[in-house]
């Protein structure tokens, strides 16, 4: 189990008291503290008000991490006053989180009919196979009929005379619920699936898996283009003929994607309207963007 809280501007930080933010000590020349406050106006301009302050916390699960973490810290920038916790926990439920008050947000990839959904972004779901997996693309339908068990050799595919060995994510995972929905799938999965959370473990899971079985998985889109990027031998299989690609995700061609969304309670606290706001503000879409696909009106 993998369980964060931390103060966003630092890596990690368990006080519940705010970090300090006073960009003029006495050690430091007026002229360069004066500097420093300018170029903070310019280039993380305050989209919320003076009023904004207090603590924030924010709950998540999935890959997002990284780019909720430096929201957190651009939000703070620009919020003297403000301060974010965020709460990350492989095996927790972020949504339980919010409706029980243990936090204002939940960074997630589906919504829920009790509360307040805010998109910032998408994320594809890549389709990762070996390298070595010559299979050259994939139907939605085919993707569906893999998981659901119904296809159980990669030759019916067009790829290698291999098993497949479908690699699932676990249950509470906001890729997972995505993915199941928009195959139709949910409730449906094959017992024959290995069941793994960590990203990282998932693709040295698909690395390592050799003939006579051939691993398949789903996975952030961001988390596969850096696999593929970084040298690591595995591919992703372009689905309905489209490639895995940031502007397919974006301008929709690319079946498979979910929405970046931030979850409140229906009337949410200012503070956490501020923060959703920030981040689809032009800085924070900025941040977004970093990873994931920022919204097509910025």
């Amino acid at each position: 189990m993998t369980s964060l809280l931390c103060r966003a501007a630092l890596p990690v930080r368990t006080s519940p008291l705010p970090p300090m933010r006073n960009h003029l000590t006495a050690t430091w020349p007026r002229v360069m503290g004066l500097v420093v406050a300018l170029t903070l106006a310019l280039v993380l301009p305050t989209v919320a008000t003076a009023e904004v302050r207090g603590g924030l916390v924010i709950a998540g699960n999935g890959p997002e991490l990284a780019t909720i973490e430096t929201l957190a810290r651009a939000f703070e920038r620009a919020n003297p006053r403000a301060y974010v916790d965020i709460l990350w926990d492989e095996d927790s439920t972020p949504l339980d989180l919010v409706k029980t008050g243990q936090a204002q947000l939940a960074v997630t990839g589906f919504e829920d009919p009790a509360l307040r959904a805010t998109q910032i972004g998408w994320d594809g779901i890549g389709i990762l196979v070996h390298l070595s997996n010559f299979t050259k693309d994939v139907t939605k339908q085919q993707v569906a009929d893999v998981f659901s068990g119904k296809v159980r050799d990669w030759a019916e595919l067009g790829g290698p005379d291999t098993k497949i060995l479908p690699i699932d994510r676990p249950r509470n995972q906001n890729v997972r619920d995505a993915f199941e929905t928009q195959l139709g799938i949910a409730g449906k999965l094959t017992g024959h699936a290995k069941t793994i959370g960590p990203d990282e473990q998932v693709v040295k899971t698909v690395v390592g898996t050799l003939p006579p079985l051939s691993a398949v998985t789903y996975i952030s889109l961001s988390t596969g283009l850096s696999a593929v990027s970084s040298g690591v031998a595995v591919r992703l299989l372009p689905v309905d003929k489209v490639e895995p690609e940031i502007p397919t995700v974006k301008d929709g061609r690319y079946p498979l994607r979910r929405p970046l969304l931030l979850l409140s309670k229906k009337d949410p606290p200012p503070l956490a309207e501020a923060f959703a706001t920030f981040a689809r503000s032009a800085p924070g879409q900025a941040i977004v963007g970093e990873i994931y696909v920022p919204l097509s009106t910025q």
